[in-house]
């Protein structure tokens, strides 16, 4: 170091300059330095404090860094030996002042003196009070409001880009198998070959990403807000593995048969977490786990109106799926950043010219004076227990399939080693059956998603129009009759319909066994309407006329029963009652508002009494840490008490625990955390102690052994290193007697997302209770065992 200054005499606060020249680098910077400086022999500097290489540094006294301005002097920072001093302090002195000797520096090491002089001291005071001032306005109202926006704007535009590339790439599929012309073998491969191009690469980049991409996501949202850690289902890679793949997923069209709710919950509640990580880090509060809930739950309503444009069902449909218990202080959080996403996702189609104004996403024309007739009711309830039916016999077959794939020996081994050959082989078998040629002409395989929605809730009466003219099935589609598509002159529109339910019923459960990106919830949805749909076709023969029960007949409205349809089924598989509410924001219609809540919930009645949900049945064939819930059939949950299940053989540490017994507990179990006892023999609680504070105590004992010399090392542990002194022992805020009742203990643990709770009888501690014997309990009660 050549330190530069005044030739001659001395200086006070003097400016000075310094330069580094060390391996070809040259760095030179300004500062202000206390104390006097004099030039020495050869131009060195000398003076008062510590002098190091020629460099004179200020003394003790001066060297306190003064964080306040100097009205005429300007600003004094803190001076480059105190910063030095510092800096060589953090990174473990690797470099070492040696007097007039000079600086022994490491092998590699450039030692960097930054900028010290501040220009305009009074401008930046300025412009930092005129920007904390900002910050204290904006969040005044609270800070949750902006990043809540930022979500519901993000998603919007993360849906609306998604749905223009999949339209994209899906006219060109249609562009494909129309250039091909006549040839019976080439359009067979135009149709499969692409899907299964899109699905093996679908499956493959997200699995390559990450292996946690693929599937819905909402089962293990569940998992999360029950107080399970998965982080790695929120990681930020995951995201982008996420939108490629459910981009390629939903361009196969209705060949897979596959949607995107789910993922794209999923997808919302990965942003909600960054945003919340990054709302910690700007407010400077400390993260903790009941506002990361409140995001989550946020991002949920987020993805579901996103989606369908419906703010109001997103909200329901969050709380309804992914919450078991919901704060009414989150209910504001829902509603502003699902009602920002849907504005901003229908307003991008109207900046697109694809509406002219924000209209419901599937908008229908049905009558809106007399909508349904009084004895019409009596085919709505039928039509919900006829839902209510079907979706336990697909809730059963879906996840008993979903098991076997993963018994079986074939299936099990694809999915562990070549999981984008498993999707390959079920999309070219889904292509085959529905290719337009062949059985797909009996389902109308030529229709995307929206359309064979559009086309259910059609309000005219199909079994009239095919018969007052004489139709042939055009060669493209035709968007002004879609229900062309649904007829042919051989099975009539009846046996399309048939077709369409009997195929789709076990080709959708074999779809959901694909290890990619997709939703589920919108194919469950279309598959309802044709279930109503078949339902209104009928009544609609029965009564040409229609019903008469006052006044001048009315006309059966088919298009109403696939609505009512639409929304039990799906209803009915995921047990929500807010997929009546989804279905009139989705069409704008209202008018059927009695007649399909009805059927919703005949249909939520028989469904949640035989089979659990489908995000549930994929959490029971997943293995997942989740609490099942416990039925209302099982009232015995009230007479179970919690010494009948707790788990009695625990280990707790006491106070005075020495080097080996806290190294047995350490080693021999897995436990998280572990009660600690005043003493074995009377075994009172006072706490708890979390592992990583044990480890920490065993790491810190070693070293310290390893430091004394071998004469005065003892056998015994020295009193400084046992668990009182050394460990930080916590408050147990929450204890279970041994007569809780285990409906009292299962919703303690939803509620406060516990994963462990212990149980005292006194003060003393006689078990502890985990989420595995609560759900052993449950179960238990569930199938209770028959004494032989």
């Amino acid at each position: 170091f050549l330190l530069q200054s005044r030739p001659t005499g001395l200086a006070t606060s003097a400016q000075w300059s310094f330069s580094c020249l060390s391996q070809g680098h040259f760095l030179q910077g300004r500062g202000k330095l206390g104390g006097q400086v004099r030039a020495g022999p050869g131009g060195k500097g000398e003076g008062q404090g510590d002098r190091c290489a020629g460099v004179t540094w200020p003394a003790p006294e001066l060297r306190k860094p003064d964080r306040q301005a100097v009205k005429d002097g300007g600003e004094i920072n803190r001076g480059p030996a105190e910063r030095l001093r510092a800096q060589m302090a953090t990174e473990g002195a690797s470099q070492i002042w040696k007097g007039k000797g000079g600086l022994q520096e490491e092998e590699g090491r450039i030692l960097i003196l930054e900028k010290t002089w501040r220009p305009w001291p009074k401008a930046r005071r300025r412009v930092r009070g005129c920007l904390e001032c900002v910050k204290r306005q904006l969040f005044r109202v609270g800070d949750d409001w902006y990043f809540l926006f930022a979500l519901g704007v993000l998603m919007a535009l993360v849906s609306f880009a998604m749905d223009f590339t999949v339209s994209r790439v899906a006219n060109a599929h249609q562009w494909l198998y129309q250039e091909v012309g006549d040839y019976r073998v080439l359009k067979y491969l135009s149709w499969t070959i692409y899907p299964v191009a899109l699905s093996t690469f679908s499956t493959g980049f997200a699995q390559s990403i990450t292996p946690h991409s693929g599937g819905s996501g909402i089962p293990e949202l569940k998992t999360i807000l029950t107080g399970v850690v998965l982080e790695e289902y929120l990681a930020v890679q995951n995201f982008g593995a996420k939108v490629v793949g459910l981009t390629c997923t939903l361009a196969c069209g209705s060949t897979l048969f596959l949607g995107k709710v789910g993922p794209f919950v999923h997808l919302s509640s990965m942003i909600a977490a960054y945003l919340g990580r990054i709302r910690t880090t700007v407010s400077g509060e400390y993260e903790n786990k009941i506002k990361q809930n409140e995001m989550l739950v946020a991002g949920a309503a987020v993805g579901v109106a996103t989606v369908f444009g419906a703010p109001i069902s997103g909200v329901l449909f969050s709380i309804e799926v992914v919450a078991s218990h919901f704060a009414v202080r989150d209910y504001w959080r829902g509603f502003f950043a699902a009602t920002c996403g849907a504005f901003f996702f229908r307003l991008l189609a109207v900046f697109n010219s694809e509406q002219e104004t924000i209209t419901a996403l599937f908008k229908t024309s049905f009558k809106i004076d007399f909508p349904f007739d009084l004895p019409e009711t009596l085919f709505f309830m039928f039509l919900g227990i006829a839902c209510g039916v079907v979706s336990c016999a697909y809730l059963f077959c879906q996840r008993w399939f979903l098991g076997y794939v993963r018994r079986n020996s074939f299936t099990s081994k694809l999915l562990a080693t070549e999981k984008p050959l498993y999707s390959a082989l079920v999309a070219f078998l889904l292509a085959s059956l529905s290719f337009p040629l062949s059985l797909g002409q009996f389902m109308a395989s030529r229709l995307s998603m929206k359309e064979l929605l559009t086309s259910l809730l059609d309000n005219r009466t199909w079994g009239i129009l095919s018969q007052n003219a004489s139709l042939e099935r055009p060669l493209h589609v035709n968007p002004h009759d879609l229900w062309l598509e649904w007829w042919d002159p051989n099975i009539t529109v009846f046996g399309c319909l048939l077709v369409f339910l009997v195929m789709k019923f076990w080709m959708l459960i074999l779809a959901t066994t694909m290890p990619m990106p997709a939703g589920y919830f919108m194919p469950v949805f279309i598959y309802g309407a044709a279930l109503g749909r078949l339902v209104g076709e009928a009544v609609a023969v029965l009564f040409p006329r229609g019903i008469t029960s006052e006044g001048a007949p009315n006309l059966i409205n088919p298009g109403g029963y696939a609505l009512a349809g639409a929304a039990a089924f799906s209803g009915a598989v995921t047990h929500t009652l807010s997929t009546a509410l989804l279905a009139f924001e989705m069409t704008g219609q209202i008018a059927h508002i009695l007649p399909v809540t009805l059927a919703v919930l005949i249909a939520n009645a028989i469904a949640q009494k035989s089979q659990p949900s489908f995000y549930d049945g994929t959490i029971i064939v997943k293995k997942l840490p989740y609490l099942p819930r416990i039925r209302s059939r099982h009232m015995g949950s009230y007479k179970v008490t919690t010494q009948e299940f707790m788990n009695t053989t625990f280990l707790a540490l006491p106070l005075d625990a020495a080097f080996q017994q806290i190294l047995r507990a350490v080693t021999s179990t897995e436990d998280l955390e572990y009660p600690v006892v005043d003493n074995m023999e009377t075994q009172m609680l006072v706490g708890m102690v979390r592992r990583s504070e044990l480890i920490q105590l065993l790491q810190t004992s070693e070293d310290d052994s390893r430091c004394t010399p071998p004469k005065e090392q003892g056998d015994k542990t020295r009193p400084n290193q046992s668990l009182g002194r050394g460990c930080t022992i916590d408050p147990v805020t929450l204890q279970l007697s041994p007569w809780t009742s285990l409906h009292q203990a299962h919703n303690l643990f939803e509620l406060l997302s516990l994963q462990r709770a212990f149980v005292t009888e006194l003060g003393k501690i006689v078990g502890v209770v985990s989420r595995n014997e609560i759900r052993k309990a449950i179960e238990d009660l569930a199938n209770p065992k028959v004494a032989k």
